[in-house]
Order: structure tokens, then C-alpha cells, then sequence
């Protein structure tokens, strides 16, 4: 029998030892990571002791810019297809949030949706911009609703894409984000990510997982080991988990507002949508039935043409 247990525990180490091994990914420095992630027209402007990446993109006269923000655990690059499709005719305006992306973590480690919409607005600041349209994707979408709620006066209109903000019970959660809310498991998040793990997370956003590409996990992968996302991510949950209902606030919003969901949602289900459009009186809402969370980067091309057709019925 002592036999056996020996065997059992050389296995049992073996096999840790394996896993360890495969799953070893520590935290890289941002300038391992920028000649991939930041060409031109990549820039970086300095935002409240932050390197922030950054693209402004498309003719600079006019006056009404696009500025996508992205959502939990994802960077400007999500934006990609809806910029292509708008920059002869439109300045687009993208970037990484704090915690996320080339960015990183912010110095106060303040991941409030306050505190991020207060850091879009030091952006359109630093960029001249008076009055935007703001599109937001699940985190993202949160924060352009927290922004109009604010200060309307500096949003156009907005975009709401499978957007969080109001209080929702997901049918089904990323494996990255289920760990990320366990404190305990927060020192082995730091060192380890095992690339299985983000192909299972982002798989499980699309409606199609059969989209997801190597080049795709490739970038959802290396931005995460970016230096300090991941206890960054650790964080914004920690502060995130009591959600303020802000419909009453919702309601009163006098504001243009896309609302586009993906029916094969299972993080934020349409239903979410569904009371958006009830309670913001301006909006409008389109449901694709084959995507899910995030739709813009599922099927770039169907989405914008919604978002275009909103932009010309609404004069925006």
C-alpha cells in the first residue's frame, strides 16, 4: 500500500509540475507588448499618471466624433471592424481603459463606473472634443450610459452594445471572470493563465465559436499578461460587485440612444435590452439573433449598418 501512495504522489507531482509549467505566464512589460499592439496610428497621451493608447482616426473637422469604448477585458482592437467601416467619412476615437489593454492599471486604483466615465471625458479633453457620440460595448456601454447621465451636454447621442449598468443574472460567465471574483485565487491569477482558459472565455461571448480565430485568443491572451491587469481585474470586480440601480436615472435621459443586442447573449441576456428600451425614452433597439455578447466584433458589418442607419435617421 505504501507503495502505491509513493506512486500516487510522484504522479500528483508530476502532473502539477505539468501544469504549472504549461500554465506559467507572468505578468510582461507594456514594451514587450507595443510593437505588435501599437503601430501607427497607435499613439499614447498621459491621462492622470497614465500612458493611455490611444487612436483618432478619420477627418479632424468633425464636429460630432465617435468614441467606442470597449468592455471588461478587452481593448480598442475590439473596435477594428466598426472602425474600418466609418473612418472615410467620420472621426473615431478608441482606447484602452484603465486595468485593460496597453493601458494597464490605474495608479489610485479607482475602477468605478463614476471614475470611468470622468476618464473619457479627460480624454474627449485632451483631444478638443466638446460633444461626442458614445458607443459602449458590455463595461464599455455602462460607462457611455453613466457619462450621458452625468453630463448629457457632452453626449450626442449613444450606443449601447449588450451594455451592463443595469442590475442582470447572467445565464453563463467567462471562466476568466468567475476566477477573477475569488480573492483566494487571486496570487496563482497573477502567475498563471493557461491559453485553454481565454480560448473558453472568449468562445463563450460569441454566438458562433467557430469565429474565433488563434489570431483573436493571441490578442485577448497577451493583453491580459499585460503588467498588472490581471490584479487590476482582480480589483474592478471587488469594487463592482454592489451595482447601484441606476434605472430611475435612465429614465430620465433625453438622449438619441442605439441600444444592439446579440440574442445568444448568456453574460447580459436581452432581456436587459429589452428594459433599456422601455425605460430610456429615446431609444431604439436591434436584436441580431445569431450573435451574442459581443456582436460589433462578431459581425462588424451588420452591426455598423444599424448603427449607421440610426446616425443618418437621428441626424447625428
Amino acid at each position: 500500500m505504501s507503495a502505491l501512495f509513493r506512486f500516487l504522489a510522484v504522479f500528483l507531482l508530476l502532473s502539477t509540475t505539468v501544469i504549472v509549467g504549461i500554465s506559467w505566464a507572468p505578468d510582461r512589460p507594456v514594451d514587450e507588448l507595443t510593437d505588435r499592439w501599437a503601430p501607427p496610428p497607435s499613439t499614447f497621451i498621459e491621462i492622470d499618471g497614465m500612458q493611455v493608447h490611444l487612436r483618432d482616426e478619420g477627418p479632424r473637422n468633425e464636429l460630432t466624433p465617435l468614441v467606442l469604448i470597449h468592455g471588461t477585458s478587452a481593448s480598442l482592437h475590439t473596435w477594428d471592424g466598426w472602425t474600418e467601416g466609418l473612418v472615410d467619412g467620420r472621426r473615431v476615437v478608441r482606447f484602452d481603459l484603465p486595468a485593460f489593454g496597453l493601458t494597464g492599471p490605474a495608479p489610485d486604483n479607482d475602477y468605478t463606473a463614476y471614475r470611468y466615465a470622468n476618464f473619457v471625458f479627460k480624454v474627449m479633453d485632451r483631444l478638443g472634443i466638446d460633444q461626442a457620440l458614445l458607443a459602449g460595448n458590455s463595461l464599455g456601454g455602462h460607462i457611455a450610459l453613466e457619462a450621458a447621465m452625468i453630463t448629457s451636454e457632452r453626449v450626442a447621442g449613444l450606443v449601447l452594445v449588450d451594455a451592463a449598468g443595469y442590475p442582470f443574472e447572467p445565464e453563463s460567465m467567462p471562466l476568466g471572470f468567475r476566477i477573477a471574483q475569488i480573492p483566494a485565487f487571486a496570487p496563482l491569477m497573477n502567475r498563471l493563465l493557461p491559453r485553454s482558459m481565454i480560448v473558453s472565455s472568449v468562445e463563450s461571448v460569441y454566438g458562433d465559436p467557430s469565429l474565433v480565430t488563434p489570431a483573436l485568443v493571441d490578442r485577448y491572451y497577451e493583453l491580459t499578461l499585460r503588467e498588472g491587469n490581471r490584479a487590476a481585474l482582480v480589483e474592478r470586480f471587488g469594487q463592482m460587485a454592489v451595482r447601484e440601480d441606476v434605472r430611475e436615472r435612465a429614465k430620465a435621459l433625453n438622449i438619441p440612444t442605439l441600444l444592439i443586442w446579440g440574442d445568444l447573449d448568456r453574460l447580459i441576456p436581452p432581456h436587459v435590452g429589452e428594459d433599456m428600451h422601455t425605460d430610456i425614452p429615446a431609444s431604439e433597439l436591434v436584436r441580431f439573433a445569431n450573435l451574442g455578447h459581443v456582436p460589433h466584433e462578431e459581425a462588424p458589418e451588420a452591426t455598423l449598418a444599424a448603427v449607421k442607419a440610426f446616425i443618418e435617421r437621428r441626424d447625428l
